[in-house]
């Protein structure tokens, strides 16, 4: 492999554009000038159409977990009783973030690999109608799973009137996402997964519902009080210094997104996870999540015949190809694979035929090919130009 080259397939940071990277080239501009003001009246409507939200998005200069925090803080406040549903390790996030500030969590436990059922939800919340909010992820990043979101919201609305914030950080501008009409009340993500940005941005919206409570909760805040980001945005402008680079890029991606489209961004990310696991289906390796609760952004695959960790360092090694490994009691069983943001059928393709040499070296008796040829041919079948 070439000293330089790597081919980075990890479900976050994801790979940047180049259009993207020079749009972070840019010089340093004052932060509360009209320039400033001018960008982010330009990038409120393209974070709005990914959201599918007529409210503000906020931005926040953090990571994703920083916008996790911010809705717990925001919303909720010591004593208040939450449910959090935990289908994976960050689902167990919510529930430390909420219990660092001292509010009561009620955890509804998941088998990692599987999305959580709205009917049962609804019956949790039936038997505890002192919930204040209902906390869930969207796609669990640790196991590949892509949560039912607009059931759960649906679910929740028609026996509680708590609120539904959903941690989208691993999805959200590489699926559907529809915030209104599904009636999700919070809804996060960050800057360095679908959105093809470094780590450092949080995107934060809320329901009018939503507003209402945050703006009326005592929980002490100061940086990460949304009342002033709301209050700043609707000024085109920051309570506190944004990350201008990351907003010169971030401006540059809508660009890119627009022109795509968003409902074909989505069809791309869609088309990748079928591809790839039609890969490891016809190579007979066993995937973790099942074809309804998979992830369009990442895919989790459980070997059974040889070593996760062994076949992640050889590709490595020989192709500078990094994806990723297992979290908590999945470290060293399954090895996980991003397809989002600034990927393609073609990176694919490169990454499946790649990972089948890989496969060879590290013991695993396949037909060479077989992989790729499934693959390809999904795009054959399924493929729209992109």
């Amino acid at each position: 492999m070439l000293q330089d080259q790597m081919l980075l397939r990890i479900p976050g940071p994801s790979p940047i554009p180049p259009s993207v990277q020079r749009a972070m080239s840019r010089p340093m501009i004052g932060h509360r000038g009209q320039e400033t003001s001018n960008m982010l009246k330009n990038i409120a409507p393209g974070l709005q159409r990914i959201f599918g939200t007529t409210q503000d998005v906020v931005i926040l200069t953090g990571s994703g977990t920083a916008g996790l925090e911010a809705a717990v803080v925001n919303i909720v406040k010591p004593g208040d009783e939450v449910l959090v549903i935990v289908t994976g390790a960050f689902g167990e996030r919510f529930s430390k973030i909420c219990e660092a500030y001292n509010i009561t969590v009620q955890s509804l436990n998941v088998e990692w690999g599987e999305a959580l059922n709205p009917l049962e939800i609804k019956h949790y919340l039936q038997e505890h109608p002192e919930i204040k909010a209902v906390f869930s992820t969207y796609c669990e990043t640790s196991t590949g799973v892509l949560n039912p979101i607009k059931e759960l919201a649906q679910a929740v609305r028609e026996v509680s009137d708590a609120l539904i914030v959903v941690d989208g950080v691993s999805c959200v501008g590489g699926v559907e996402t529809r915030m209104d009409d599904w009636g999700i009340d919070v809804l996060v993500t960050g800057s360095q997964k679908a959105f093809m940005l470094p780590a450092g941005l949080a995107f934060i919206a809320a329901s009018e519902r939503a507003w209402t409570i945050i703006e009326n909760n005592p929980q002490p805040r100061y940086y990460m009080d949304l009342v002033r980001y709301r209050d700043n945005l609707l000024k085109d402008t920051t309570p506190f210094t944004p990350a201008l680079s990351l907003l010169f890029g971030l401006e540059q991606v809508l660009q890119l997104v627009d022109q795509e489209g968003v409902e074909q961004v989505n069809a791309r990310h869609i088309l990748m996870m079928n591809m790839t696991r039609a890969a490891f289906r016809a190579l007979g390796i066993p995937l973790l999540t099942s074809d309804k609760d998979a992830s369009p952004t990442v895919s989790a695959v459980k070997p059974e015949d040889f070593d996760a960790e062994a076949f992640r360092k050889v590709i490595k090694h020989e192709f500078g190809l990094i994806v990723a490994g297992g979290q908590q009691h999945l470290s060293g069983k399954i090895f996980r694979i991003g397809h989002m943001g600034y990927c393609s059928p073609a990176d694919v393709l490169q990454t499946i035929s790649a990972m089948e040499i890989g496969l060879l070296k590290v013991g695993k008796e396949i037909e060479l090919g077989k992989g790729t040829a499934a693959a390809q041919q999904v795009y054959l079948n399924e493929g729209v130009l992109v």
